[in-house]
């Protein structure tokens, strides 16, 4: 993939991402106004990050297995809020199950609202800490969005869209993923929040 001089058709950047990564959240609240400003689209690809660290032997997220990069990470994620003009509040259960509002990210990856979705969702988890894999929690989600709730959760549970998650996640582990955010402008992948500006660079530059 990396290396690769093939170019993409098209001004896109693919972001591949979890609601329970909280680097995640630093990139889903600024990347749309980021990327519109190079003329960059963006192509929202929500993933499961827990089956990917499974192949690893890790249960769970390397921030809580080792308790100095944990410590670090919750340090880190203050400071870059605050570089970001981010709310921003530790949540006291992380990392949280995510399951349903990826499942609902994934049927309207491709619809207009699909944006402001997202930065719901990681604002519900690290703001205001709340269980966003609740029903109840995503249905007030979409309701206040004025969306038709119902409808798009009915999507979202559909055996089809269940499996379409499943065939999300192998997909971002062929590709190579290993964490969250990524990123990839055509074969070209870079990790982390701290290479978004990269990632959108290259798109606007190398695109078309």
């Amino acid at each position: 993939m990396v290396g690769n001089n093939l170019k993409p058709q098209a001004k896109t950047i693919e972001f591949w991402f979890d609601f329970g990564s909280n680097y995640s959240y630093l990139t889903t609240m600024r990347i749309e106004q980021a990327a519109s400003s190079l003329g960059v689209t963006v192509l929202w690809r929500p993933f499961l990050l827990g089956p990917i660290f499974k192949t690893f032997g890790w249960e769970t997220s390397p921030f809580v297995l080792q308790k100095a990069k944990g410590e670090y990470v919750w340090k880190d994620m203050a400071r870059e809020c605050q570089k970001y003009g981010l709310a921003w509040k530790q949540p006291t259960n992380f990392p949280r199950a995510s399951v349903l509002p990826l499942r609902v990210a994934l049927s309207g990856a491709d619809e207009s609202w699909v944006a402001e979705f997202c930065r719901q969702v990681m604002t519900t988890n690290f703001v205001d800490d709340q269980d966003v894999d609740s029903t109840d929690v995503i249905r007030s989600i979409l309701d206040r969005m004025g969306l038709p709730s119902e409808q798009i959760l009915a999507a979202a549970l559909s055996d089809k869209n269940k499996l379409a998650l499943r065939h999300q996640t192998e997909a971002a582990q062929a590709k190579g993923i290993f964490g969250a955010p990524t990123f990839f402008v055509g074969y070209e992948m870079y990790w982390g929040n701290d290479r978004l500006d990269d990632a959108l660079q290259y798109a606007s530059s190398n695109n078309g």
